[in-house]
């Protein structure tokens, strides 16, 4: 397994390890609920560092996004990160990753761990116009600083303004003595905050300067397993669950990041605009509980007769909200907001109701 330049770190901590994307990565310190509601009410550091990197640069950059992208780059100015897609020439994606402009000619891209090589091949394999492209991956630390007090802590360790940035915009500043930090205020948490980038060797020294800047506001470390009922609750898809080399950005609640504006002539344009305007067979929805039980991935979705009508993608018992979620793929004509389906767990059906996403807002 591969490790990240805090993997020492963790384990000094008492984290509970696990493999994940080839990683040795912590699953939790305290425990799930903890975790979470620490990050819904306060602050949380991840280590994200299994994530890719990916700079591509030079005049035919843009270019190259554009064809490689569903949503349109040319709506990002110099320090905007836009969320977007690749999707495949089969009615897929590729996956999903956020693009962030530093200027008309240097881009960075920010894949899912898992997807790194095969991102890696699929973007190289298109780049038929000779943009750069450089796998920064290896060589770069990232950590989420999450919750509403996040950014508060971080402007201890840094004279740039950061209080003061706008959702899903980034800049270089020196944090914590270290020069050359990318600071940009995304997460995957629904509760705000910032990620930061840098260099492998500088990342122990600012993760133990993030935990001592955060002290006075209750920063705690939080692994895997809360970052995934973190961005559940906050309806946020997971490329391997809700999305993958088959799913539709059409089909998933992407329709926003799928633009088909003039100039936007992105691989597989004709399929989803197609898609679009003809109304896909199936939605992907978030639902609620109503019955005993946890919904899990692969689970079937019926209606009251046992009738298949689809498939649950991700579930879980919300910690913050306290109550039993799930997504998944269901029959357009069956998903409609308020409708009462059904989850078939150990051979009995359990109700549930088509609920708008995202499950979680902050007040």
């Amino acid at each position: 397994m591969k490790t990240t330049a805090l993997t020492s770190i963790h384990e000094e901590m008492g984290a509970k390890m696990t493999e994940f994307a080839g990683y040795k990565m912590p699953l939790q310190f305290e425990g799930v609920t903890t975790e979470h509601n620490t990050v819904r009410e306060k602050l949380g550091v991840f280590d994200v560092s299994h994530m890719g990197e990916f700079w591509i640069k030079g005049p035919k950059a843009f270019e190259l996004i554009q064809k490689i992208t569903s949503n349109d780059a040319a709506k990002l100015y110099d320090g905007k990160v836009q969320y977007n897609c690749m999707p495949n020439e089969q009615g897929g994606i590729v996956d999903d990753f956020l693009v962030y402009r530093e200027n008309e000619n240097k881009y960075m891209g920010v894949v899912n761990a898992a997807n790194i090589e095969k991102d890696w091949n699929w973007i190289n394999k298109h780049n038929t116009m000779g943009a750069e492209l450089y796998n920064a991956s290896d060589e770069t630390s990232l950590m989420a600083i999450q919750g509403p007090k996040a950014l508060k802590a971080m402007q201890k360790l840094t004279d740039e303004d950061i209080l003061n940035m706008k959702f899903y915009t980034f800049k270089r500043v020196t944090l914590a003595g270290v020069k050359n930090v990318i600071l940009s205020t995304t997460g995957y948490t629904g509760s705000g905050g910032c990620e930061i980038y840098t260099a492998n060797e500088d990342a122990p020294a600012i993760y133990r300067k993030i935990m001592e800047a955060g002290e006075e506001f209750g920063i705690k470390p939080i692994g895997l397993a809360a970052r995934d009922t973190l961005r559940l609750e906050a309806g946020l898809c997971l490329y391997g669950n809700d999305l993958d080399d088959t799913t539709s950005p059409i089909e998933a609640p992407l329709s926003w990041i799928t633009k088909f504006n003039d100039g936007n002539n992105f691989i597989n344009r004709e399929y989803h605009e197609k898609l679009k305007a003809e109304k896909p067979s199936r939605k992907l929805r978030g639902f609620e509980m109503i019955d005993k039980g946890v919904p899990r991935q692969h689970y079937e979705i019926t209606d009251k007769d046992g009738n298949r009508i689809g498939e649950v993608t991700s579930g879980t018992m919300a910690p913050y909200i306290n109550k039993a979620i799930g997504m998944g793929y269901i029959q357009r004509d069956k998903a409609w907001f308020g409708d009462e389906i059904y989850i078939k767990m150990r051979n009995k059906l359990r109700k549930a109701r088509v609920v708008r996403l995202p499950f979680y807002k902050p007040e």
